[in-house]
């Protein structure tokens, strides 16, 4: 039924999946998953298709041509804009949103009017719909949060509506920080330590849910065979960790003192409104991810760390 690491073998006869957001962090290793897996790559793309297996598409756009799906058997729907591209101004939240939103209905709306739709939707969310939440311990079954990035994870989330409305199995993939030597927000946190000025931010206090790029593409793969789960899964590890754990677990993997705090104020200054997604705290658990038994490669920090900063 399912390849190594919930490779899903059992998906269909059409082992052909679309991918939008494919250049992502997260998106270039799944792809590379699924065709080393056997399975062909249909890649919804931003700008002009360019090379075998591209589709390109306007998320912004009225419509979307349903050629694109032709033959195929799941969607993972990652795209979005860069959230730390740059200050929060007032277009740069609209272009956050609207990227969300439109894209997702737009894809919701034409996967809903095929003739033969996909038999399942993986769209991404984050765990940013829960909000600032303090030491709560949250689940799949906990309310929504408020602010900002609560609001567009549920837009973004209710954009698929259409999707499951006409019977496609829908799974929202609220994702924790991904944490990668490769890009994301690893690299960028370790800098300061690498030169020898780590230390916590802010408080230290607030708990980060996190999860390592090897165990969100394993995630991804087991959910799209896992024909019994559908709606939110949290896509983090089952061991969340607080601002400072994470950023000392940091300095002990690269031999580095923990010991340069950075001061709220300063990321208020820096960053503006921004600076609420580091310092907010959202303590999650992959309660449906681990009830399907899916299987942790990495489940700890230690070994995330290890593996990704070398």
């Amino acid at each position: 039924m399912a390849g190594p690491y919930g490779a899903p073998m059992g998906v269909g006869e059409a082992r052909l999946v679309a991918v939008t957001g494919s250049t992502g962090l997260v998106g270039r290793s799944l792809c590379a998953r699924l065709e080393g897996g056997g399975f062909r790559v249909r890649r919804l793309v931003r700008r002009a298709a360019s090379r075998t297996g591209e589709t390109s598409w306007d998320p912004s756009a009225a419509g979307l041509d349903s050629a694109a799906f032709d033959g195929v058997d799941a969607v993972v729907h990652l795209a979005g804009e860069n959230l730390s591209a740059g200050r929060w101004t007032r277009r740069r939240k609209e272009d956050i949103l609207r990227s969300r939103v439109e894209g997702t209905g737009l894809l919701a709306r034409t996967l809903a009017a095929l003739p033969r739709p996909p038999r399942v939707l993986l769209s991404a969310s984050a765990v940013g719909w829960y909000g600032d939440r303090g030491d709560e311990t949250l689940d799949e079954t906990s309310g929504p949060g408020t602010g900002f990035l609560a609001d567009v994870c549920a837009r973004w989330e209710a954009a698929t509506e259409p999707a499951r409305e006409s019977g496609i199995r829908v799974v929202l993939l609220r994702s924790g920080v991904v944490l990668s030597g490769d890009g994301g927000a690893l690299p960028r946190m370790a800098r300061p330590f690498r030169m020898f000025a780590g230390g916590r931010v802010g408080s230290g206090r607030q708990w980060v849910s996190w999860i390592s790029r090897e165990d969100a593409v394993g995630a991804i793969l087991h959910l799209l065979s896992a024909e019994s789960v559908s709606g939110p899964v949290n896509l983090v590890a089952p061991a969340p960790a607080t601002n400072g754990e994470l950023s000392c677990a940091i300095g002990r993997t690269l031999h580095r003192p923990c010991w340069l705090p950075v001061p709220r104020f300063v990321l208020r200054l820096a960053f503006g409104e921004m600076a609420g997604v580091v310092l907010a705290s959202t303590r999650v658990l992959p309660g449906r991810l681990t009830a399907s038994t899916f299987s942790y490669r990495c489940p700890d920090l230690a070994s995330t760390l290890a593996a990704e900063l070398r």
